[in-house]
């Protein structure tokens, strides 16, 4: 598996990914029925912000994006959001991207990461970014509708760099 920037001709591959993660409506606070035009201004990062594929074989079996959680005085601190592809899951694709996230980041001199939004019953991201030695700092309770489990907490997820 290769992790690489995204590009333009990645887009068609990225955007079933992403459209399946948002329809399930269990994991992201993107609305549900996006289209395509909003999904790609959304995960298509501009400088100083970036999006990776994880590519096996020519197939893109996920994507991050990741840039300044906040402008001005916040900006040292980078966010990330991250996607795999169903058929990919429980194949390391998220740790990979994960772990390039985290080495991009260090490289481009953020100090720290914070992810906004993790929702409290995405528990195979919790695990992941927590054995990647993120903690959560906080939680907004009840913050996310799942359609499976109603009102859920959505945890503020943090590291240094």
């Amino acid at each position: 598996m290769e992790i690489r920037d995204a590009t333009a001709a990645d887009w068609p591959a990225i955007w079933p990914i992403v459209q399946a993660v948002c329809r399930a409506g269990e994991t992201y606070t993107y609305p549900r029925d996006l289209d395509e035009a909003f999904a790609r201004a959304l995960w298509m990062m501009e400088p100083p912000g970036v999006t990776l594929v994880a590519v096996e074989d020519d197939h893109v079996l996920g994507t991050a994006k990741t840039g300044p959680n906040q402008m001005g005085p916040g900006s040292h601190v980078a966010t990330a959001s991250f996607m795999v592809a169903e058929g990919a899951r429980g194949r390391g694709v998220g740790r990979a991207l994960g772990e390039a996230v985290l080495d991009r980041a260090r490289t481009a001199g953020y100090r720290a990461m914070q992810f906004n939004a993790v929702v409290a019953t995405n528990h195979a991201a919790l695990r992941l970014w927590q054995a990647l030695g993120f903690e959560i700092v906080g939680a907004v309770p009840e913050a996310f509708d799942h359609p499976a489990a109603g009102p859920v907490g959505l945890h503020i997820m943090h590291r240094r760099l």
